[in-house]
């Protein structure tokens, strides 16, 4: 049987749901291409959003020929110079223009990608025809060289609605009986992914007639891993609750990292004092909860936590920021490693004095090292005993004597 995926695929624009902006840009660009001050396109945006099949349609519909390659697939500057590079530069012999797509660019990684970012980069300034590049995480650091050439566009987060619209539309044709609560349901498990909610409908369906409630029990242990970049843009990317509040449902990392990465980005993405007040309200609240689980070990809270850090923040703003954002790691994290890599020798010595002595570790930090620190400043040979005494090593003896 032929995957639903290819079988729905959408011909036309007028077929993609949930992206009309981002449509309208697309097709604008291809019909104007000679006139774009950006020569490439990188559409970005979680996986399931319709960004590879939008090329397609809006292609087919203005009459250009298509040229796809996947980037995973092509690993360097040869393979894209032998698949690219001669169709950069000439005419399609049955179409009016010409369409160059190059898929999953933040999939380049690895030491066997050498010059492909470069090759991609400077086959958009040598090529004839538009170059359309797809992309799910396009902050990543390595493709900066392409974005300072790229015009960028947004796919949004789908809404369980318009993917809902599709489901009913596969099983009206292929005589599916299906309860509107049960697509749904199916629409909502998603988390956005209007691809994934297709093949779960085909996997399903198989074999039967007739879908049921129970049979979504078979979905509910499936992992969908997902990536903290794809979780930000749900929450930060829209004022819907409902999408929010799936963010972190596939999301391998702890409430303590995430509410690191909020902090960090939330200033860059909110602009408006009275949106990062709330934002930043939620996440206090969130910051209050954890506590109380880790003090009382009361787990019920984290619901709470997973509301105020998806929904909460997502909510605090009046209407989505349009404006480009590269979302980053937290920076606190390193300046704590360095600022205790720093005071690591002191950290060595104080334990030392403290086995010693038998005084607390913060005390001798407080009370004791800065006096020793000048004995090894001032006097070489009370110095050399109390190092002999304390057991420190030359690079502890050259720390104190700083």
């Amino acid at each position: 049987m032929k995957p639903f995926a290819l079988k729905y695929m959408p011909k036309k624009t007028s077929d993609i749901i949930g992206q009309e902006a981002a449509l309208s840009q697309l097709a604008g660009f291809i019909r104007n291409y000679r006139n774009e001050k950006n020569k490439a396109l990188l559409l970005y945006g979680p996986t399931g959003t319709g960004k590879t099949c939008s090329v397609h349609a809006a292609a087919n519909e203005i009459g250009h020929e298509i040229l796809e390659v996947n980037a995973s697939d092509v690993r360097n500057k040869e393979e894209l110079d032998r698949l690219l590079g001669s169709a950069s530069k000439q005419k399609s012999l049955f179409y009016k223009g010409k369409v160059l797509l190059v898929d999953e660019i933040d999939g380049l990684s690895g030491t066997g990608d050498r010059g492909g970012i470069s090759a991609l980069a400077a086959l958009i300034d040598e090529s004839c025809f538009p170059i359309v590049c797809v992309a799910t995480d396009p902050f990543d650091q390595k493709l900066s060289p392409l974005r300072k050439k790229c015009r960028m566009i947004e796919f949004e987060i789908l809404k369980p609605a318009s993917i809902s619209r599709v489901l009913k539309n596969i099983c009206l044709n292929e005589n599916i009986l299906c309860n509107d609560s049960v697509i749904d349901s199916l629409a909502r498990m998603s988390g956005g992914d209007c691809r994934a909610a297709v093949n779960d409908l085909q996997m399903l369906a198989e074999g039967k007639k007739e879908l049921e409630k129970k049979d979504l029990e078979t979905l509910s242990s499936r992992e969908r891993k997902e990536t903290i970049i794809n979780a930000l843009l749900k929450v930060l990317k829209t004022t819907d609750a409902n999408i929010a509040i799936t963010a972190y449902e596939n999301l391998d990392e702890d409430y303590d990292k995430i509410m690191l990465w909020l902090d960090e980005n939330i200033p860059m993405e909110y602009s408006r004092p009275a949106d990062l007040a709330r934002a930043y309200d939620y996440l206090s609240k969130a910051d209050i909860m954890n506590r109380r689980i880790k003090r009382w070990q009361h787990w019920r809270f984290l619901v709470y936590i997973n509301a105020y850090l998806s929904a909460g923040v997502a909510v605090s703003k009046d209407e989505k920021y349009n404006k480009f954002v590269s979302y980053r790691p937290t920076m606190r994290i390193l300046k704590i490693w360095q600022a205790n890599m720093r005071h690591l020798k002191r950290k060595e010595i104080a334990e030392k004095i403290a086995m010693k002595t038998h005084a607390s570790h913060k005390a001798v930090v407080r009370d004791v090292v800065p006096y020793i620190r000048f004995i090894f400043k001032n006097n070489k040979d009370l110095a050399a005993g109390m190092a002999g005494e304390f057991g420190f090593n030359e690079e502890e003896v050259e720390w104190l004597g700083k």
